[in-house]
C-alpha cells in the first residue's frame, strides 16, 4: 500500500471512530490535526535499509493543538491505525503522570472499544519503580544489603592486602534496632509480594516509602543479571516487560524515553511511530537527562569497589585485575587534586565577593563560559584516563561473572549477588568519567539560536536566521556548562562537579532524532511570540539544524472555544514598576484583595515567588482568610479535593499557587471562574546552564533576554492562561498585574501566545 493510500485508511479509521464514539462531534480543527498525523506517520521509511550509507530523512510533524481540540484521539487513532498496518508499533511519550494515567486508564481503552481491529497498550516504567526479590529476600531476612555483609560472600578466600591511600577501616554495621526496624518494614513488603497482595511496582504500594529503604531494594539495570538470577522467574520488572512485548502501544515519559536511548528498553525507534504529548518539556528533559555530577570529596565508594572487584577476580581468577591497584591509587590521587582545586577556587570566589571563606565557601560557582581554570586540564585528563582503564577492567570483571553464571548454575545466588556489587559500586566511578569528559568537552560549532529573531520580528518564518549579519559570523564551538557545589553533610565538606549540554537541540539533534524515522510532537503551548521559531530550536528540529536529516512541518489548530465571548484578559497597570518588588508587591498586594472580594464561587491566584505569595497571605482581610487555601499547607491532592468540595458547596474557594500550579491543573467550570496573575512568570538566566548559554550569546551579539527568556515566558504564560477557560461553557476573567504585557514590546510579544480574549485595560 502506498503511504498517500495508508494515510487515507488511518484517516477513514479516525472518521469512522468519531462517527461511533457517544457524545463525540466532528471538529474541523481536529481532523486537521488527525490528517497531518497519517500523512506523516505514513511516509515515514522505518527499518534499517540495506546498504543505505544514511538512514532515510525523518517525517516529523510539530503540531500546537489548543485546549479542546482533542489531540489525544487526533494523534492516538491514525498512529495506531497505521502502526497496524504496517506491523509495528507506536510508542507515545509524555511528561507528566497525570496524562500517562489519562491515557492507560481512560482514552486508549475507550479508543480500543471504537477500533476496527483490536491493539493492546501498556506503561512502560523504568526498571527502578519495581522490587528486586533477590535484594528484598536478603534485607528481609538480615536487614542489610550485600554490601553490609561482604565478607561473607568471599570467607572462602584469603585476605587482601590494603589498598594504597585506603583507610583500610570497615563501616559500622548500623544500630541494631535500626537493623530490626528495617528487617520489619523489608519482612512486611516481602510477605505482600510473596502472598499477591503487591505486584512489586512501587506505585502500587499503599504508601511510598521512603527513597533511601527503596533505593536499597529498587531493580537496577547495572546490577541485574536477567535470567540468571536466581529470582528471575518471579522477577515483578520482567513480568511486566511481557505485557510490553505484546503490546502494540507504549505509553512512556520523556525521561524514560531519553535514558533508554543507549540501552535498548524500548523497541528500536527506527522501527517505531512516536507521539510526544506535551512536547513543550522535551528540551529541559533532555537537559536534566543529559547532564552529570560526581562527588569530588566522599571516596569511601572506590575502597570498597576496589576491594570487590579484587575479592572477585581472585575468585574467578582473572589476570584482568593486574593493574586494578594502581589505577585505584592514582585515581584517588587526583580527585584528591580536582577537589582541592575545586576547594581553593570557590574559597577565592568567596574572598573577592567579600563572603570570607571556610564556612562562608559560595554554594555554587559556574566556570564563565565553561572554560577550565589554567593547570586543570592535566589533573581532569588523567582522572578520566584511569577512570576508563578501571571501568575497562570492570567490564571484563562483569563478563567473568556472566560466564560464570552460565558455567555454574548452582553458584547463582551468590554469583548474582557479587554481579549486583560490581553494578552498585561502580555507579559512583561511571558518574566521575562521565562528568569528567564533559570538563574535557566542547561541543562542534554551532551558530546562535535563530529563534532569537522571532522576537523582534527579523525572522522570515522559516527558522533560519535574519539577514543582519550575526549568524554570519564564524561560529564558536558551544560550551559545555560547568560547575562546582559545595556543601556540608555535618562533618565533611562536600564538593561536587557538575557539567551539562546547553543546547537541548543539539543534544536532541545527535541522540533521538538520529535513530528517528517518523514522529510527531504535540502540545498546547508550543508557539512563542506568534510561531514556532523558538520550538523548533530548542528541540534541535529547526531548519538550520536539520539540513536532509528531518522533514518538518508545523501545523497550528486553534482552540474550538470562543475566548472572546468566554474570557476577559483584565490588565491592570501598577503605579510601581514590577522590576521593583520592594514598592510593586504590595501596590499588587492591595490591588489583588480588592479584586478577591469579587469572587463568587472558585478562583486560582498564581505568584512568581514563595516570598511574593508570603506578602499577599500575611495581607489578606480577615474575611477572606478562610477562603483562601494555600499550596505550601497541604499536599496537592489534599488542596484539589478540599476546593473542589468548597466549590461543591457553594462556598467561595480561592487557590494561593506558584508556578507549578500553573501547568497541567484541570479546574473546569466553577472551579476557577477567575485567574490572578501577579506578576510576568520570567525565569532569567541564572542558572548555570542558562548562565553558560547566555554568555555563548553575548559572543555572538545576541541578547539572552531576547532570545531565551521571552520566548519561554511566553509558552509559560500561555500555560498559566491555559488555565482558566477549560471547556466550551467556561466563563472566567484573567487578570495580570504586571503592565510590561502591554508597555513593552516584548510584552506584546508575550501577548501574541494568549488566546483572544476580551482585552480591558485598567489603571491604579
Amino acid at each position: 500500500m502506498s503511504s498517500s493510500s495508508s494515510a487515507t485508511a488511518a484517516l477513514q479509521t479516525f472518521d469512522d471512530v468519531l462517527a461511533t464514539t457517544p457524545g463525540m462531534r466532528p471538529r474541523p480543527g481536529q481532523r486537521d490535526m488527525a490528517a497531518l498525523v497519517a500523512q506523516t506517520l505514513a511516509q515515514a521509511r522505518l527499518g534499517k535499509e540495506e546498504g543505505a550509507k544514511t538512514p532515510p530523512a525523518a517525517c516529523i510533524a510539530v503540531i500546537q493543538a489548543g485546549t479542546g481540540v482533542g489531540k489525544s484521539l487526533a494523534y492516538a487513532t491514525p498512529a495506531i491505525a497505521l502502526a497496524l498496518q504496517r506491523n509495528t508499533r507506536v510508542i507515545i511519550s509524555t511528561a507528566t503522570v497525570a496524562l500517562q494515567e489519562q491515557l492507560v486508564h481512560k482514552d486508549l481503552p475507550a479508543l480500543a472499544a471504537q477500533m476496527p481491529q483490536a491493539f493492546r497498550y501498556a506503561l512502560a516504567k523504568g526498571r527502578g519503580r519495581f522490587i528486586c526479590k533477590l535484594k528484598l529476600d536478603r534485607l528481609a531476612s538480615t536487614g542489610s544489603d550485600a554490601s553490609e555483609d561482604e565478607p561473607m560472600l568471599f570467607s572462602d578466600l584469603p585476605p587482601l592486602p590494603a589498598l594504597e591511600g585506603s583507610s583500610n577501616q570497615h563501616r559500622r554495621p548500623p544500630p541494631v534496632a535500626l537493623q530490626q526496624a528495617r528487617m520489619a518494614f523489608y519482612t512486611a513488603m516481602a510477605q505482600a509480594l510473596a502472598s499477591g497482595q503487591w505486584d512489586g511496582d512501587r506505585d502500587s504500594l499503599p504508601s511510598p516509602p521512603e527513597p533511601e529503604l527503596w533505593a536499597s531494594v529498587a531493580a537496577q539495570g547495572h546490577s541485574c543479571t536477567g535470567r540468571h538470577c536466581p529470582a528471575f522467574d518471579n522477577c515483578s520488572y520482567y513480568e511486566r516487560r511481557k505485557t510490553l512485548v505484546a503490546a502494540q502501544v507504549l505509553v512512556v515519559n520523556h525521561d524514560l524515553l531519553l535514558s533508554s536511548l543507549q540501552a535498548k528498553l524500548l523497541p528500536d525507534l527506527d522501527n517505531c511511530l512516536l507521539v510526544f504529548d506535551e512536547a513543550h518539556h522535551l528540551p529541559q528533559t533532555a537537559l536534566s537527562q543529559f547532564a552529570s555530577q560526581a562527588d569530588l570529596s566522599r571516596l569511601q565508594w572506590l575502597e570498597r569497589l576496589s576491594s570487590h572487584a579484587l575479592r572477585v577476580g581472585q575468585l574467578l581468577q582473572t589476570s584482568e585485575i593486574a593493574d586494578l591497584p594502581q589505577h585505584s591509587s592514582a585515581l584517588r590521587q587526583h580527585l584528591h587534586e580536582w577537589a582541592n582545586m575545586a576547594q581553593a577556587l570557590l574559597q577565592s570566589q568567596g574572598k573577592s565577593a567579600g563572603t570570607g571563606t571556610g564556612a562562608n565557601t559560595p554554594q555554587q560557582y559556574t566556570l564563565p563560559s565553561g572554560a577550565l581554570p589554567p593547570g586543570w586540564q592535566d589533573c581532569l585528563e588523567q582522572v578520566l584516563s584511569h577512570a576508563q582503564a578501571y571501568l575497562d577492567v570492570l567490564r571484563a570483571l562483569a563478563q567473568a561473572l556472566r560466564n560464570a553464571l552460565k558455567e555454574q548454575p548452582e553458584e547463582a545466588q551468590r554469583l548474582s549477588l557479587l554481579y549486583g556489587q560490581l553494578g552498585s559500586h561502580s555507579t559512583h566511578l561511571e558518574a566521575v568519567y562521565t562528568t569528567c569528559q564533559l570538563w574535557l568537552q566542547a561541543l562542534p560549532a554551532s551558530s546562535p539560536d535563530p529563534a532569537s529573531d522571532s522576537s523582534n520580528g527579523s525572522n522570515n518564518g522559516s527558522g533560519n536566521p535574519d539577514n543582519s549579519g550575526n549568524s554570519a559570523a564564524p561560529a564558536a564551538p558551544v560550551p559545555i556548562a560547568k560547575w562546582l557545589s559545595h556543601s556540608s553533610d555535618g562533618t565533611y565538606s562536600v564538593i561536587h562537579a557538575h557539567a551539562s549540554p546547553v543546547l537541548p537541540g543539539t543534544s536532541l539533534r545527535q541522540r533521538l532524532w538520529s535513530q528517528v524515522r517518523g514522529a510527531v510532537l504535540t502540545s498546547a503551548t508550543l508557539r512563542s511570540c506568534g510561531n514556532f521559531d523558538f520550538f523548533l530550536h530548542e528541540v534541535g528540529l529547526s531548519e538550520a539544524q536539520t539540513y536532509a536529516q528531518a522533514q518538518v512541518q508545523t501545523l497550528a489548530v486553534d482552540s474550538p472555544f470562543d475566548y472572546n465571548r468566554q474570557g476577559q484578559l483584565i490588565a491592570h497597570h501598577t503605579r510601581s514598576d514590577p522590576r521593583h518588588a520592594a514598592s510593586f508587591t504590595p501596590e499588587m498586594v492591595y490591588a489583588l484583595t480588592q479584586d478577591l472580594a469579587q469572587v463568587q464561587s472558585g478562583a486560582l491566584v498564581l505568584f512568581t515567588s514563595r516570598e511574593q505569595m508570603r506578602q499577599a497571605v500575611d495581607a489578606l482581610p480577615s474575611h477572606l482568610r478562610g477562603q483562601v487555601l494555600v499550596q505550601t499547607a497541604m499536599s496537592r491532592g489534599a488542596l484539589l479535593s478540599q476546593h473542589r468540595q468548597r466549590v461543591q458547596q457553594g462556598l467561595v474557594s480561592i487557590i494561593f499557587g506558584m508556578q507549578s500550579f500553573g501547568e497541567g491543573l484541570d479546574l473546569p467550570g466553577a472551579l476557577c471562574t477567575a485567574l490572578f496573575i501577579t506578576k510576568l512568570p520570567f525565569a532569567p538566566p541564572d542558572d548555570p546552564v542558562g548562565q553558560t548559554r547566555a554568555q555563548w550569546l553575548r559572543t555572538h551579539g545576541r541578547n539572552a533576554f531576547i532570545d531565551l527568556v521571552v520566548p519561554a515566558t511566553a509558552i509559560r504564560m500561555a500555560q498559566w492562561v491555559g488555565r482558566a477557560i477549560r471547556s466550551e461553557e467556561d466563563q472566567a476573567s484573567v487578570y495580570c498585574y504586571d503592565k510590561r504585557l502591554l508597555q513593552t514590546s516584548y510584552g506584546q510579544q508575550i501577548l501574541k501566545s494568549l488566546p483572544d480574549f476580551t482585552l480591558k485595560k485598567r489603571f491604579a
